[in-house]
């Protein structure tokens, strides 16, 4: 980060287990399904196809440039060096350094008239992943866990919600919150493929099934009497380790093509969204990508022309490839920061925080394609027209998904709406 880092402690990397560590418990407890090759379950792939609903959301960590994305504003004095572009929608223009998009604005909808007024790293990453900031006694799951809990089903033998990390990347925010652990994320923090998801050699599989048997002896010896939801949730996720462990394949990007592999690229951000691809066409209802670092408080148009260009391909290669697939009526892509970058230009020629009027992209399922949504004024500082914070937005999420943003959880006997009472989708952009 060096000269350009903004002071926040959330750029620390923060790294933790899979479900509480059920993960690394669970790989030597369970095994006997690793040759299944889920992507070969045409019924599975059929009924997807039909009625299944997933997401994979672009988390563009540190803040990504609207005005260098999809809302660019040539001529002004703060506008930046590149042009705007016409797209394949009437009307609607992004910037230069996305062609690929531009002719794919057709499936995608962007909304430009977030304000969230929040530039922190730590706490504006948890508001967009949340719809809502946490109360003081009051912990919220956010998007992936909600979506784990309402898009998952019981029997599946895939994971619920997989969150992939990034090299440069700092804090990730996800959180099962008051949902528990059975809708916690698993994380990859230190490469593509899961850790410690094979039995060890040494173990013979008879010494894994009886050690497996023993787990299941002791911990129904351990509930018995006893009623609690985290154990139950506890439990739940050690469960889940033996579909886990039959999914390996899943992770793996040479069980595709080298054209396929080609097309999304070399890169670590690229390579993760062809599994993200593998994964949701599996069943999987949730998966966050991650690319950083955006954060451009200095030399923003240099990191920006190259981070910018990686995103607009793989964007573009992602949306053509679920097309081709007949999924992206059932998958839905989100672009999301945790804030935009500032119109002005600082002194280190870079744009810093800002949550005031910013950008942000849903495609697919539900959503109307092509709709453009809000506007800011002529040199981006302030919304005009249309303007939502994170509420409205993860409302038409839930909505374009056929999930009721007005559904109560309870914790206790507190009800718990999705979304915060009052707040309305934008019915502008469902399809």
């Amino acid at each position: 980060m060096g000269k350009n880092f903004c002071g926040s402690t959330d750029h620390g990397l923060s790294r933790r287990g899979f479900l509480g560590g059920a993960l690394a418990a669970g790989a030597t407890a369970f095994s006997d399904m690793s040759q299944i090759d889920l992507l070969a379950n045409s019924a599975l792939a059929s009924e997807l196809k039909k009625e299944q609903k997933r997401v994979i959301l672009l988390w563009l960590a540190g803040g990504a440039s609207q005005l260098e994305t999809f809302d660019p504003k040539p001529g002004a004095a703060t506008g930046g060096p590149f042009r705007s572009i016409q797209t394949d929608v009437p009307g609607v223009r992004i910037s230069e350094l996305m062609p690929e998009m531009a002719q794919r604005m057709k499936n995608t909808c962007i909304i430009r008239s977030l304000n969230t007024r929040n530039g922190d790293h730590g706490s504006g990453a948890k508001i967009m992943m949340r719809g809502r900031a946490d109360e003081a006694n009051l912990k919220y799951p956010d998007l992936g866990a909600v979506l784990a809990k309402e898009m998952g089903r019981a029997d599946s033998k895939v994971p619920d919600y997989v969150a992939f990390y990034s090299q440069t990347e700092g804090r990730m925010p996800g959180d099962s919150g008051f949902l528990g652990s059975r809708y916690a994320p698993m994380e990859l923090t230190t490469g593509n493929m899961p850790e410690n998801i094979k039995k060890l050699d040494g173990i013979t599989e008879l010494d894994h099934q009886q050690r497996a048997d023993l787990r299941d002896l002791m911990s129904k010896k351990f509930a018995a009497g006893r009623s609690s939801t985290t154990l139950g949730s506890h439990n739940e996720a050690y469960q889940r380790v033996r579909g886990l462990m039959a999914s390996e394949k899943l992770f793996d990007i040479n069980q595709e093509s080298a054209t396929v592999r080609a097309k999304y690229g070399p890169t670590q951000f690229g390579e993760q969204a062809l599994v993200a691809r593998r994964l949701v066409e599996a069943g999987v209802p949730f998966v966050r990508v991650a690319r950083a670092w955006w954060d451009s408080h200095g030399q923003n148009f240099e990191t920006h022309q190259e981070m910018v260009t990686e995103l607009d391909h793989v964007m573009a290669t992602l949306i053509d490839d679920l097309k081709e697939r007949g999924l992206l009526n059932n998958v839905m892509i989100i672009t999301l920061s945790e804030f935009g970058r500032t119109p002005s230009i600082n002194s280190s020629l870079g744009r810093d925080h800002f949550g005031n009027a910013w950008s942000t992209t849903i495609t697919g399922c539900g959503i109307k394609g092509g709709a453009c949504y809000g506007k800011t004024d002529a040199t981006g500082n302030k919304v005009v027209d249309g303007e939502i914070a994170a509420g409205p937005l993860f409302a038409t999420i839930y909505r374009a998904l056929g999930i009721n943003p007005n559904k109560n959880y309870y914790v206790g006997s507190r009800p718990v709406p999705l979304v915060n009472p009052g707040i309305e989708e934008v019915k502008e952009v469902l399809a």
